[in-house]
């Protein structure tokens, strides 16, 4: 059983014009066995909270706290967050130019693993998640997202999710760029990670389509840099309805 923990978390960016506080006091938990839906209007702060949690140089926390099984994210580096178990899906996955899909994700699992995993083995459990995501065997030769489509990069993704078996896992619209039927493998390859045991998901999207697939077990929404409500999937509904209209014109915070 795993917990993300986060507290009034405060974050800011650096503008031209100083920091900009995009964060003002986010609170959520998410543990295995659940998934969590945020979604928001542009400029909310959602992809902020993402990349805070990832650890990106570019957001600075300048208040609140993040644990992982009470473990201090905060102090840790980006590469022992996701060795302690976070992975982030990203809205654009970026191209890795020279470095194979096959040494990439061999790599990334012998640094979560603690040790590099056989061959033999490996290959296999390579294979059958690549088959599962619909991903053509030739990929593995080609350098990581060098050409990849839109889907392509998101179903890479996916299969990282499934062969590093991170214990939280926050997917930053991954259904963003996605045609009906890629939007329907990847969704597939998420269930399948959530279902596989000690998972928890932080799902982070605009649309309601990818929750069609992938069922949340609580809803918020972020308006102003922070949840301003949360409820289950029907909440979602209502959102699809009616839009953001009610959370960003009632009081919530700018």
């Amino acid at each position: 059983m795993s917990t993300l923990e986060i507290k009034d978390l405060h974050v800011s960016v650096a503008t031209e014009d100083g920091p900009k506080e995009i964060l003002k006091g986010v609170d959520l938990t998410v543990a295995s066995g659940q998934t969590h839906a945020i979604m928001g209007p542009n400029g909310s702060g959602k992809s902020t909270l993402a990349y805070a949690i990832a650890g990106h140089p570019k957001y600075e926390v300048t208040s609140g706290s993040i644990t992982l099984d009470g473990e201090d994210v905060l102090a840790m580096s980006v590469d022992e967050r996701a060795r302690a178990g976070l992975f982030l899906a990203m809205q654009y996955p970026v191209e890795v130019p020279g470095v194979s899909m096959a040494n990439f994700l061999r790599s990334a699992a012998t640094a979560v693993r603690g040790e590099a995993p056989k061959l033999r083995t490996w290959v296999k459990e390579v294979k059958t998640a690549m088959a599962d995501l619909g991903i053509d065997p030739s990929f593995a030769d080609r350098s990581v997202n060098e050409g990849f489509s839109g889907g392509e990069k998101k179903r890479h993704e996916v299969l990282q999710l499934a062969l590093l078996k991170p214990k939280i896992a926050v997917l930053d619209e991954t259904d963003s760029g996605l045609d009906v039927d890629a939007l329907r493998v990847v969704s597939e390859g998420v269930n399948r990670y959530r279902e596989s045991g000690d998972a928890g998901v932080l799902l982070i999207t605009h649309y309601t389509r990818i929750l069609n697939h992938i069922r949340p077990d609580v809803v918020h929404v972020f308006a102003g840099g922070r949840v301003v409500e949360s409820g289950g999937p029907e909440l979602a509904e209502e959102l699809e309805k009616h839009g953001y209209v009610r959370f960003t014109q009632a009081g919530a915070p700018a």
